[in-house]
């Protein structure tokens, strides 16, 4: 089938896909969810979801390409995604790869839009439509579960990033009913001025932390940043790692699951 890309132009994609390699977790999750995780012969290193994915061959790190593996798996399609990826899905364009880049989501619907799109290109529309709405209506039922309380979310990405106004984890906190305490600000991420983050009012911190296996650690580092920072003793949440910032179908169960967190942790603070 023939496609029109925005930045690519015209894109000759196989009908139904059948060894598809995935440099993007969101959509390595997806295929899976979709049911068509044996189609996958290749992953980037990201892709730890599901476990399924975990035998799969590396083809990547997130940006970086293993281009002798890639051509011994002869994909019949390669996924990305955009942003960060926009040089290496140009990069699989000009040396003769089938690709398309999947867009990141600008809130959690988006990862039902992508889930659309992607049942269109594996031939799997009405497998996408089912899995799609279970997980809307699952979304729809958390719509105004922490209606008014502000929330101040930091990820840890090497330093201390939180969240403006157009980050798709801020869209969610306003479906949720809760304010965003950098709500104002009009970027996605940045680094925050930490001296000014109790003037906004969190009623609750959450902290997304690097992903590491063990649990104790993570907690133990958030609590060492929160006496340094002086921010003992208020109610926060530690995910365990690349959850809230995820952009798979497993977002999802993560959301509901931080919800329930964030409400206990007000209710019972520490």
């Amino acid at each position: 089938m023939k496609l029109q890309h925005d930045a690519l132009g015209t894109l000759e994609l196989p009908d139904e896909p059948r060894r598809i390699v995935s440099l993007a977790p969101n959509v390595t999750e997806a295929v899976f969810a979709l049911g068509a995780g044996e189609r996958l012969v290749g992953r980037s290193a990201f892709c730890w979801r599901p476990a399924a994915a975990a035998g799969l061959p590396v083809v990547s790190s997130y940006t970086k390409i293993r281009w002798d593996l890639l051509h011994e798996l002869q994909p019949d399609l390669v996924f990305t995604t955009t942003a960060v990826q926009r040089e290496a899905t140009r990069a699989l364009h000009e040396r003769g790869f089938a690709v398309w880049p999947v867009p990141l989501p600008n809130s959690p619907w988006g990862i039902l839009e992508n889930l659309a799109t992607l049942g269109a290109l594996l031939g799997l529309v009405e497998t996408a439509a089912e899995v799609a709405d279970g997980l809307a209506a699952r979304y729809s039922a958390l719509a105004g579960r922490l209606r008014g309380l502000r929330v101040y979310l930091e990820y840890d990405l090497g330093g201390p990033i939180t969240i403006g106004r157009a980050a798709f984890m801020s869209a969610a906190l306003t479906h949720l009913g809760a304010v965003n305490v950098f709500g104002d600000r009009p970027e996605a991420y940045f680094e925050p001025d930490i001296d000014v983050v109790l003037e906004r009012a969190p009623d609750l911190l959450v902290f997304e932390p690097k992903r590491i296996r063990n649990r104790e650690a993570q907690r133990r580092a958030v609590e060492q940043k929160l006496e340094a920072r002086g921010w003992r003793g208020r109610p926060v949440v530690v995910t365990r790692g690349d959850e809230l910032a995820h952009f798979g179908p497993g977002f999802f169960d993560y959301l509901e699951t931080w919800t329930e967190a964030m409400l206990k942790a007000v209710e019972e603070p520490a």
